[in-house]
Parts: C-alpha cells; structure tokens; sequence
C-alpha cells in the first residue's frame, strides 16, 4: 500500500470523531432494547457485573486487536487480512467479516422500523392504543404497515451513509451521542423516582450470586459483541479512518465507557419502572425482547405525563439505532468501495437494493410469510441467530489467529504506540488474544449451535 492511496483515504476529524462515531456504533438496539431484557431475565445485578468484567478484559482487547488492524492496513476487513497475510484462511476471514454487517442492517432496520412506528403513534397522541393488548403482535404481522415503516428507516441511514465519513457519520454522531445522553439521564431520573422503583434499582445493581447461572455468562457474551461491535468488520472499518495520532487505547477506553454508561442507564430506564408499576412481576422481568415494545408502552399509559415520556423514550431509541444502523452500513460499503473498487454512491445503492430484498424477509416474517421457518425460526431470528451466535464468534477467532499467528503482538504494540502513548495494558491483552479469548470463542460458538439443535438445553 503506497502512501498516496492511505493519503486519499477518508478519515476521521480526530479521536472525538473516531469516539462519538465508533460509540454510536456500540450504542444501538444492543444496548437500550437488548440489554435491558436480557439482565431483567439474567438475575440483574449478578447479569451487570459478569458483563462488566467481560467488556473489562474479552471487550477491551478485541477492540484495540480490530481498530489496530484498521490503522496499520487502512483498509476495510476484506482487503485487511489480505494485508496482514496470504492463504485462503485469511481471505474467507476477511469475508466473514465483511458480509456479517451485511447481514445484520437488513434485520436490524427492521426492528429501527417497528422504534419509528412506535415514536410516530406516541407523537400523534395514541399512548392508549399502543398499550393495547395485541397491538404489537398485530402491528408486527401486518405486512404494508411494518414493510412501510422499515422502508422509512433504512431510507434515514442510507442518507447519511451517501453523504460520507466526515460529512455524515461523524456529523451525525457528534449530535446524537450527546442528545442520546442527555434523554437516557431524563427518562432514568423519571423512572428511579417513581413509588416502588428502588427494588428495581436494587434488583439491577446489587449482585445476588443465587442467581448466577452459565446462560448469565452466555448471555453476558453475547451481549457484549452485539453491544461493542465486535467481530462485524466495523472496528476495522472505523480504525482505518483513524489518524496515526489518535491513542488507540484510550479511545478504546472512552468507547467502552460510552457503551457501558448507556446499557446501565437503559437498564435504569426500564428495570425500576417495572418494578414501580408492575411490582417486579417475574413474567413481566422475563418478558424478553417484547420488554421494550409491549411493557414498557403498558408502563407509559399508567404513569403521569406518560406521553412525553414515551415520546422521549422511542426519539432515545431512535436516535441509538439510527447511529448503530449507519456504522453496520459503512462498513458494508467501505467493503464494496475497496474491493470491488465501486464509487461510493454505487456502492450505497446496491447496499439499499441489498437492505430492502433481505429486509422485506424480516419484515413480513411474522406475517404473510410467517410459514416459512429456517431450523424452525423466522427469517429475522434466523439472521440474528446466524450472524451472532455463529458468524461473530468464528470472525473474532479468526482476528485472535491473525494477532496471534500471522502479524504478531509486537506489530499490535507498534500500531498502539504510534501516537506516542505506551500499551499500558499490554500483558492483559496478550493473555486475553492467545488463551482465555479463543476458549470463550469456542465454547460460546458450540453451546449455541447445540442449543439450536437441542443437543443441550440453555
């Protein structure tokens, strides 16, 4: 790679654009839909340390491995471990990579969709009708409606994505992250203060070890690669538009912190308020992925100013997809630009084309096309099954194996220190890239196919 093709590659402004684009990244779905349900039925407290230490150790050390990568090839996942070395093995890597975030924006604009179908009956003054029993399941089955809404979201990322690095992720980032923030601390000072929500909050920060199970690890795991944007081609993606001088871990650091703050804020969004209204019912704490589309809803029509809560709440919501929507997009067509060595304008309509036939799946899954299964799931827990549980776990193997076996420590530790700042971590992360981080890798990766398959039970 010559100097004048790194030169004309775009980049980032400086570590603040690299932090608010990459947090945004994090900051999604993963962190105010995801997290929130998954801690209420992972025994809360106990849930919130285990991922903790995870993000601490297994977080820390993939992203510094991924955003390295990114700077030293300036190039997106595919044309990266092409850099790093030859051999079919690294090309399929590469790969791997670049098609997970291909995969995912499909599903995952889907669910952005059902977040501005939400926020525009909020806004339109319905807060009874959404909290109606069977809206949800009766809004998510009806193809137009909900093929309608994921057209407008994946139409809002597409925008920004057209419009480039500096232009439109970093623009975008720079106003969302703090307007997230600020209605994440609103909606969290509403909802601790309610009559009954300190059991919620309680429930969520206190580690209880009797309700620690391996599915809390698991979970955990999950949960962190979905949260951090490990293992999509992203951090790569992100880090080859980092300039030299920017500290790659301590901007490592600040993307973590971002990321956890907003995953502990949205558990204290939804947790004490169900604790507050529902008395911390355990079907409702299990509820699951409904927990944001159907409880909380029901929560926002019993309590005062519910309205302008709710209103707050879904543009929260919204604006968190959005960022994490347009992260998982350039990393697809960054992936299109380098290698097939398409314009970016070319490559932004041939993601939509992708978007909307992939996406369609999704949306009408639980409708009109609500027969067809794969391995007995509809189209979007599939996508979300194949990429997360299967797809994740086998690229991020692939960036221990290239740390550890092709490129070496020694060329991370050069990348790291490029900005003048020592790898103050450096043993953690060696211990973390060749040991403890490829068995999680695997033993993740097999429980979950074999759960699928029903060899065990999780």
């Amino acid at each position: 790679m010559n100097s004048n093709e790194t030169n004309r590659r775009a980049s980032f402004s400086g570590r603040l654009g690299f932090v608010l684009s990459t947090a945004g990244s994090a900051v999604g779905l993963g962190n105010i839909w995801r997290f929130p349900y998954l801690a209420a039925r992972y025994g809360g407290g106990i849930f919130l340390l285990v991922y903790l230490l995870l993000v601490l150790t297994f977080g820390y050390t993939m992203i510094v491995a991924e955003t390295a990568i990114g700077r030293m090839t300036r190039k997106s996942p595919v044309g990266a471990y092409h850099s790093c070395g030859s051999g079919k093995m690294l090309h399929v890597g590469g790969w791997i990579n670049a098609i997970i975030p291909i995969l995912i924006v499909p599903y995952y604009s889907v669910i952005g969709g059902w977040v501005c179908k939400y926020l525009f009956e909020y806004l339109c003054g319905h807060l009874n009708a959404v909290a109606g029993d069977g809206y949800f399941t009766s809004f998510i089955t009806n193809g137009v409606s909900v093929e309608f809404w994921f057209i407008v979201f994946s139409l809002a990322a597409l925008i920004i994505i057209y419009a480039g690095v500096e232009n439109g992720i970093e623009r975008v980032s720079r106003f969302m992250m703090p307007a997230l923030v600020v209605l994440a601390l609103i909606i969290v000072v509403y909802s601790v203060t309610r009559p009954g929500a300190l059991a919620g909050v309680k429930y969520f920060l206190v580690p209880n070890i009797k309700n620690f199970s391996w599915m809390t690890v698991v979970s955990a795991m999950g949960q962190m690669f979905y949260s951090l944007s490990i293992a999509m081609g992203i951090l790569i993606t992100f880090g080859s538009y980092m300039k030299d001088d920017v500290s790659i871990e301590q901007a490592t650091f600040h993307v973590g912190f971002f990321d956890t703050a907003i995953a502990t804020m949205s558990g204290l969004m939804i947790i004490p308020a169900v604790f507050a209204f529902n008395g911390g019912d355990p079907a409702t704490l299990k509820a699951g992925p409904s927990l944001m589309f159907i409880t909380m809803p029901n929560i926002f029509a019993h309590m005062g100013f519910g309205g302008p809560v709710g209103i707050l709440f879904f543009v929260l919501v919204l604006f968190a997809a959005l960022t994490s929507a347009i992260s998982l997009l350039e990393s697809a067509v960054s992936t299109l630009v380098d290698e097939l060595h398409w314009s970016r304008s070319l490559s932004t309509v041939i993601m939509a084309v992708i978007m909307i036939g992939l996406g369609t799946l999704s949306s009408l899954g639980y409708g009109p096309l609500g027969a067809v299964t794969i391995i007995g799931m509809q189209f979007l827990d599939f996508f979300d099954f194949l990429t997360n549980s299967v797809m994740m776990p086998i690229a991020a193997l692939f960036t221990c194996y290239i740390v550890t076996r092709v490129i070496g420590i020694d060329r991370i530790e050069e990348e790291v220190t490029k900005s003048g700042m020592n790898f103050r971590l450096k043993a953690i992360f060696t211990f973390m890239i060749r040991y403890l981080c490829p068995i999680f890798l695997a033993v993740i990766l097999i429980s979950s196919i074999a759960n699928v398959f029903g060899f065990i039970s999780m």
